[in-house]
């Protein structure tokens, strides 16, 4: 995985401009996104209009332990590197409530109940923050700019990787921290069953994980009767040695924005949040 954008350029040269309005790079509507996951933290400006990256993608490595002072600290070093003064969005691998993380996997339990928006409000210098669920900034990018992007109704997104992560969104209005993954589909968790990992661990052919995948998808769909399923994670590179195997009535497609959607979602809900 390189730590480029499709379209690389220099960070925007406009350092006063009001917070919210971003400036620059040929008059492009952009945002600033951060990833927060378990082994890297990664940034970017953004394309608002089309969903790329209009910077290079700063990467650092997660801090161990990945305590909520070191990761906002990673957090201010990777915002220091851009020239911008607006909003910023961050995606965290935790359930997110006004701002208060009630999770975490993959990060330090301190973040278990903090008020993380202040916190990174407050090691940002006092700017305005947007926080959400990792696989809730996927789902909203992948709606808004990717696969979904001429979608209505109901879409669930669907992140196969260590788990499955899980992302509702309804008209393009996100239904946040579902945690479908926990959701359990004969006699086990979801993810325990169809997760990308368990496909690996257990050496399972993509036709035997394919049946995995449609146990879960049926039961979601008996659920909440959706009418697109996204799936992402590392296994959407290879959708065509699985995605014809899954037998589910809904129409699924493979995620589009892949490793940078989470930077992206977490832009686009910073971009909401200062419009509301």
């Amino acid at each position: 995985m390189h730590d480029h954008a499709r379209q690389s350029t220099p960070p925007p040269g406009s350092a006063d401009r009001p917070e919210g309005v971003a400036a620059g790079l040929g008059g492009r509507d952009l945002g600033l996104g951060v990833d927060v996951g378990g082994s890297g933290v990664k940034g970017a400006l953004v394309d608002l209009a089309t969903g790329e990256l209009a910077s290079e993608r700063h990467r650092i490595d997660t801090p161990q332990p990945a305590t909520p002072e070191a990761v906002a600290a990673t957090i201010t070093e990777i915002v220091d590197g851009f020239d911008w003064g607006g909003p910023v969005g961050v995606a965290l691998p935790s359930v997110v409530k006004n701002g208060v993380t009630r999770t975490a996997a993959n990060i330090d339990a301190a973040w278990i109940g903090l008020d993380a928006r202040a916190v990174l409000s407050s090691a940002l210098g006092g700017r305005s923050v947007t926080l959400l669920n990792d696989a809730d900034a996927a789902g909203l990018a992948e709606q808004q700019l990717g696969a979904g992007r001429d979608a209505r109704g109901l879409v669930m997104m669907l992140t196969f990787g260590t788990g499955i992560g899980s992302a509702l969104l309804y008209n393009g209005v996100l239904v946040p921290n579902t945690e479908l993954g926990h959701l359990e589909v004969g006699g086990a968790e979801a993810e325990h069953r169809a997760a990308a990992s368990v496909r690996e661990r257990t050496k399972m052919s993509w036709a035997e994980w394919s049946v995995e995948v449609t146990a879960v998808l049926r039961a979601y769909e008996a659920l909440f009767a959706p009418d697109l399923f996204i799936v992402g994670g590392g296994v959407s590179k290879k959708a065509h040695k699985w995605l014809p195997l899954v037998e589910v009535a809904t129409p699924i497609v493979p995620a589009e924005l892949r490793n940078t959607a989470g930077i992206v979602g977490a832009a686009l809900a910073a971009r909401l949040d200062s419009a509301l």
